[in-house]
C-alpha cells in the first residue's frame, strides 16, 4: 500500500505570481493542500479559481506580514515570539486579527476552510494557539477544520542545517499543538516535512524533496512555497519559481513511485 502524503502549498493570495503557480499545480495533482493568506492582495481575485481544483483549501494565519499597507504594522516573528512565551500578547488583539481572517476566508469561499495553519507557524504559539481553538470550536463546534502540526518527519540523510530548523520550529509548539488538538477531538498531519531555509536553487531543492519524499511515512505533510513567475527578482522569488520547476517536472513522479508516495488529501481517519 502506498503511503499517503499531503503537499501543501503556502501563501496563496499573496501576489499573482503565487496563486498562478498553485493553481497550476493543484490542476496536475502535484498539490492536495494549498494555505490561503485571506486578507493577501490578489486573494480574493483568484479564490474562485482554487475553489474549482481538487485540494483542501486552509487558512494560512498570519501575524507577521504585513498585507495591508494602511493597516497597523504587523510584529516581526522574533518579537513576536518571545511576546506569545512571556504571554504578552493581547487577547483582544489576537481575537480580532483571528477573526477578520477568517472572515475574508468565508465571503470568498462560503464555508469553511478545510484546515488552518499558520504562517511563520504562529498558529502553534502560546496565546495565539489558545484563541485559535476557541474560534474553532465557537464557529464551528464539531465540524472544525484539521490543524496542521509541525512535529519534523524523519530526519534521516537531511543535512545539518535543515534538520537544525525543523526541529526549532516543532519546539515552538507542535507538542502543545498535537495535544490540545486531539483532547480537542481534532484532526492533524503525522508529522511535518520540508523545512529549509528557501536557498540553492532548483538543483538542491529537488535533492531535498527526494530526501524528503524518502523519510515520508502515511499522513506526513510535506510543505512548500512555490511560485509560476519570473526566475529574476529577490533571491526568494527565485527560490519559489525554483520550487515551482521541480514540483511541475515529470521526474516528480518518478520519484514519488520510487518511494511508494502518493499525493493525497488528508486521509479522513488522520488523527
Amino acid at each position: 500500500m502506498s503511503k499517503r502524503i499531503v503537499v501543501c502549498g503556502d501563501d496563496f493570495g499573496m501576489n499573482a505570481d503565487i496563486d498562478e503557480g498553485m493553481i497550476t499545480l493543484a490542476g496536475m495533482g502535484r498539490l492536495s493542500a494549498v494555505s490561503c493568506l485571506a486578507l493577501g492582495p490578489t486573494f480574493a481575485a483568484n479564490a474562485p479559481r482554487l475553489a474549482a481544483r481538487d485540494v483542501d483549501i486552509g487558512l494560512h494565519v498570519n501575524f507577521t506580514e504585513a498585507l495591508d499597507p494602511d493597516a497597523a504594522p504587523m510584529p516581526p516573528l522574533g518579537p513576536l515570539i518571545l511576546k506569545a512565551y512571556a504571554g504578552l500578547l493581547d487577547a483582544a488583539w489576537i481575537d480580532a486579527h483571528l477573526a477578520r481572517q477568517f472572515d475574508a476566508f468565508e465571503a470568498a469561499f462560503g464555508r469553511a476552510p478545510d484546515y488552518v495553519d499558520g504562517h511563520q507557524h504562529v498558529h502553534q504559539l502560546p496565546g495565539i494557539r489558545k484563541r485559535l481553538l476557541a474560534l474553532l470550536k465557537a464557529r464551528y463546534g464539531a465540524h472544525a477544520p484539521w490543524l496542521r502540526q509541525t512535529t519534523p518527519g524523519m530526519l534521516c540523510g537531511v543535512p545539518l542545517k535543515e534538520a537544525f530548523k525543523a526541529r526549532v520550529i516543532g519546539a515552538l509548539g507542535a507538542a502543545a499543538l498535537a495535544r490540545e488538538a486531539r483532547s480537542n477531538g481534532l484532526r492533524t498531519n503525522r508529522r511535518l516535512l520540508g523545512v529549509y531555509a528557501f536557498d540553492g536553487g532548483e538543483r538542491r531543492y529537488a535533492s531535498l524533496l527526494q530526501n524528503w519524499l524518502f523519510n515520508a511515512r502515511d499522513g506526513d505533510l510535506v510543505m512548500c512555497h512555490p511560485a509560476q513567475g519570473s526566475a529574476q527578482g529577490s533571491a526568494m522569488a527565485r527560490q519559489r519559481r525554483a520550487e515551482f520547476d521541480v514540483l511541475a517536472s515529470p521526474k516528480l513522479g518518478d520519484w514519488l513511485g520510487a518511494n511508494g508516495v502518493r499525493i493525497s488529501r488528508l486521509p479522513a481517519a488522520q488523527r
